[in-house]
């Protein structure tokens, strides 16, 4: 319980710990942003770890430091990020899927989410791997799932391309374009559970289509 507490903080007030990080470590931020990302992608045993929130937060302080974190370099790392995360879900899933022990019961390889990226999938096809992007949980599961199911690679490659480019930009360019504006500054943390509703949107309605279906 106190894990997810402080998840939760960490999440709602993740500007200040950005900003913290960046006073405390300097260019070694930009290597944490893209282990985090890396893995909220790359491994479906940490999809409670940020992603929308830690982007936006990321082109805040950019724009907020002028120039000492460099937006264009976030830009690479963090669309590098989920790129590779992506291709290690994918060939996990591909090669060692059907032996990992998914469970309803259990607390990191749980069923549900393997359950809601199928639904996920029913509606929206291979396309999935574009709107997924912008689902929490649900973009951590479906390149697993895409290998699972031995979608075609080079069709996945650029679904995966196509989602990390629109992502990275909305949300890193939002930040840098938005994230300094004082009333966003003032209620940064009102901020971040809109991002979060907003995306969880997809995914309540493609469980409710699936579910309906």
């Amino acid at each position: 319980m106190e894990t997810i507490l402080y998840l939760i903080q960490f999440v709602l007030h993740v500007n200040v710990h950005l900003a913290e990080l960046f006073q405390n470590h300097g260019p070694w931020v930009y290597g944490i942003l893209f282990l985090v990302i890396f893995c909220e992608t790359g491994f479906v045993v940490t999809p409670f770890l940020p992603g929308d929130s830690l982007l936006f937060a990321a082109g805040a302080l950019a724009a907020s430091t002028h120039g000492a974190l460099r937006i264009e370099l976030l830009a690479v790392i963090l669309l590098a990020a989920p790129l590779c995360g992506d291709q290690a879900n994918y060939w996990t899933g591909r090669l060692l899927g059907a032996k990992i022990p998914f469970s309803y019961e259990s607390r990191f390889l749980n069923r549900k989410y393997l359950d809601q990226t199928g639904a996920f999938y029913e509606r929206w096809g291979g396309s999935t791997v574009v709107a997924a992007r912008f689902a929490p949980i649900i973009r951590t599961f479906v390149p697993f799932v895409a290998g699972l199911g031995r979608m075609n690679y080079w069709r996945f490659l650029s679904f995966s391309t196509l989602g990390a480019v629109l992502w990275v930009g909305a949300c890193l360019g939002g930040g840098y374009l938005f994230g300094n504006i004082p009333w966003v500054q003032k209620n940064f943390s009102v901020v971040v559970m809109g991002i979060v509703a907003v995306s969880l949107v997809p995914v309540v309605y493609g469980a409710w289509k699936a579910r309906r279906g």
